[in-house]
């Protein structure tokens, strides 16, 4: 891969709850991927909860009395692409952008040297489905995200999309460069503990207090505010 510009501030969208609404769809993937991989619909709900893909289908398998083997690991990235992939009409049917996602990923990519992708516990084919389903993905460098293969668990997520920001980009990117946006306790939780400053944004279904509670200091209300995004992101970092 060749070296791209370097960049001084890299900022990591969360996905669903914070760039897009996945309207349940997300959960109908899962039930579809464990049926993939087991030959039969789960009977046990699909408890998402902000984890990566691993944790929840791991979960999912023990639920059922099933040993989540590594070969179910190593099937579980396609088994989970093939199953959101038939899915997409009914996303886009279903969910919608966040309202002010785009015009915000747009204005920080018109800022100087600001390098942006997201974060989430999607496997990377999944988080680009989904967010390119409402026309999100310019402005965002797919390559250098965290995502659910990266690790299972997703406090350490930060630190791959790190690493691979500071291969492509030349850039050694701290805590003091590094921005995640989201939505929920989890999200605030792997900035605190991967090294990131944090935005919080009560998109989903957690308020203010819920996000200062776990330690976020900014929390916005919504995307919408174009301005007061840029602000907070710039200002965290």
């Amino acid at each position: 891969m060749s070296r791209a510009e370097p960049r001084r501030l890299f900022v990591l969208w969360d996905v669903d709850g914070t760039l897009i609404n996945n309207g349940g769809v997300s959960k109908e993937a899962y039930a579809r991927g464990f049926e993939i991989l087991t030959g039969a619909p789960p009977i046990q709900p699909v408890v998402t909860d902000g984890r990566t893909d691993l944790a929840i289908m791991r979960a999912l398998f023990e639920g059922h009395g099933l040993a989540f083997v590594p070969a179910m690991s190593d099937r579980l990235p396609a088994a989970m692409a093939a199953a959101l992939d038939a899915l997409v009409p009914r996303l886009r049917e279903r969910g919608h952008a966040m309202p002010g996602a785009s015009a915000a990923i747009t204005a920080l990519g018109e800022e100087p040297d600001v390098l942006q992708s997201v974060l989430t516990g999607n496997i990377a084919r999944n988080a680009q489905t989904k967010v390119s389903a409402f026309a999100l993905q310019a402005g965002l460098d797919f390559e250098v995200g965290g995502y659910g293969e990266d690790s299972e668990v997703r406090t350490e997520l930060v630190a791959a999309a790190r690493r691979k920001a500071a291969a492509k980009y030349g850039t050694v990117f701290t805590r003091d460069n590094t921005v995640l946006v989201g939505d929920t306790p989890r999200d605030v939780e792997a900035a605190q503990l991967g090294g990131a400053r944090v935005v919080g944004v009560c998109t989903g279904r957690f308020g203010e207090a819920e996000l200062r509670a776990v330690g976020a200091r900014t929390v916005l209300p919504n995307l919408s505010d174009t301005a007061a995004v840029v602000r907070a992101v710039l200002s965290a970092a």
